[in-house]
C-alpha cells in the first residue's frame, strides 16, 4: 500500500499563478481550485488509493505567537485566499480526506500524517507531494518527498545531496540560514555551505562548541560565525522551533484515507466550479479504481 500526502496549500497557490483566469457569474475566482481538483484526480488516475490533502485553512499560525515576523498572510491575493475553503469543500465532496489546519499549518498535519502513516505495517511507501523543504524534515525509512511538478523523489540520500544535511538536521539547518518563505531571517553571515558544513559533523545546535577553535570542521569565517552563534544561541533554537515540524496533529487512520469515489454532491460542486467534466473524470476514474482491486483480487 502507498499514501499520498498532498500539500493542498502549495497547489492552490502554484495553480492561481499558473493558469487563466476563471470566474463565475457571481464574480468568485476559480481557476485554481479546478486545476488542484484536476491534478489530484490525476493523482488518483495513476493508482493512488489512499490520499490526504492538507491546506491552510487560517493562514496563521501558533508560531506567528513566538515570532512576530512569521508569515501571517499578508499580502496573499484576496481571490487566491478566498480559494482556501472552495478547494476544500471541493475535495470533500470529491470523497478525499481533507485537512484544513486552523491553529497548526498544512505542514504539520502532512508531517503528523507521515508518521502515522509510517507506523502502519501495511504500508510501504509515505509520498509526501510537495517540495517544500519544510517537509524534508520528515523523510527517512518508508517516508519519501515527491515534488511532482518535476518529477522529483527525495529519499534521504537525496536530501542530504540536495541541502548537505541528513533529514534530521533539517530544522537546524533552516534555523541558521533562514526561510524567507516563512518569515524568518535565520543568523548573520551563516550561510547554506557553512551551516552544511558544521551540522553534517554535529547535526545539532546544542552540538555545535562555542568556540571555533574547538570545532572540528573547516568552514571561512568560523570565527565570526561562532560568535554570532555563542552570542543567538537562543534566537537560533527559536528559528529551529518554528522550522519544526508538529507530528501529533489529530489526521486520523490510513484507513480513513482511502479514496471511496466522489459523494453525491460532487456534480453540484462541479456545475458551480464551471467545470461539469471534472464530475464526469471523477466517476471514470473511480470506476477504473474499482477494475483494478477486482483484478489485483482475481490475480
Amino acid at each position: 500500500m502507498r499514501v499520498h500526502l498532498v500539500d493542498g496549500t502549495y497547489e492552490l497557490f502554484r495553480h492561481f499563478y499558473a493558469v487563466p483566469s476563471h470566474r463565475r457569474s457571481d464574480g468568485q475566482e476559480v481557476a485554481a481550485t479546478r486545476a488542484v481538483l484536476g491534478s489530484v484526480l490525476g493523482l488518483l488516475a495513476q493508482g493512488a488509493t489512499h490520499v490526504g490533502v492538507a491546506t491552510d485553512h487560517v493562514i496563521e499560525s501558533f508560531r506567528n505567537d513566538l515570532w512576530p515576523g512569521y508569515k501571517d498572510g499578508s499580502g496573499i491575493d484576496v481571490h487566491l485566499k478566498a480559494q482556501f475553503p472552495l478547494l476544500e469543500d471541493a475535495l470533500e465532496a470529491m470523497g478525499v480526506h481533507v485537512w484544513a489546519m486552523v491553529e497548526d499549518e498544512a505542514d504539520d498535519a502532512l508531517a503528523s500524517a507521515a508518521a502515522v502513516a509510517a507506523g502502519d505495517e501495511r504500508v510501504e511507501e509515505v509520498l509526501v507531494c510537495t517540495p517544500d523543504k519544510d517537509l524534508a524534515q520528515c523523510v527517512g525509512d518508508k517516508v519519501v518527498q515527491l515534488d511532482r511538478r518535476h518529477g522529483m523523489r527525495y529519499d534521504a540520500a537525496a536530501v542530504e545531496a540536495k541541502f548537505g544535511v541528513a533529514p534530521a538536521s533539517i530544522p537546524d539547518y533552516l534555523a541558521l540560514v533562514g526561510d524567507s518563505a516563512d518569515g524568518f531571517p535565520g543568523l548573520a553571515g551563516w550561510g547554506a555551505k557553512s551551516a552544511a558544513a558544521v551540522l553534517r559533523r554535529y547535526r545539532h545546535l546544542e552540538a555545535i562548541p562555542s568556540a571555533a577553535g574547538q570545532w572540528e570542521v573547516s568552514v571561512r569565517n568560523s570565527p565570526q560565525l561562532a560568535a554570532t552563534l555563542a552570542a543567538q544561541r537562543d534566537r537560533a533554537l527559536l528559528f529551529r522551533t518554528l522550522a519544526t515540524l508538529r507530528s501529533d496533529c489529530p489526521v486520523g487512520t490510513v484507513d480513513e484515507w482511502r479514496w471511496r469515489g466522489p459523494t453525491g454532491a460532487f456534480e453540484a460542486v462541479c456545475e458551480r466550479l464551471d467545470a461539469p467534466e471534472l464530475a464526469g473524470r471523477a466517476r471514470a476514474t473511480f470506476a477504473a479504481a474499482a477494475t483494478r482491486g477486482r483484478q489485483g483480487a482475481g490475480g
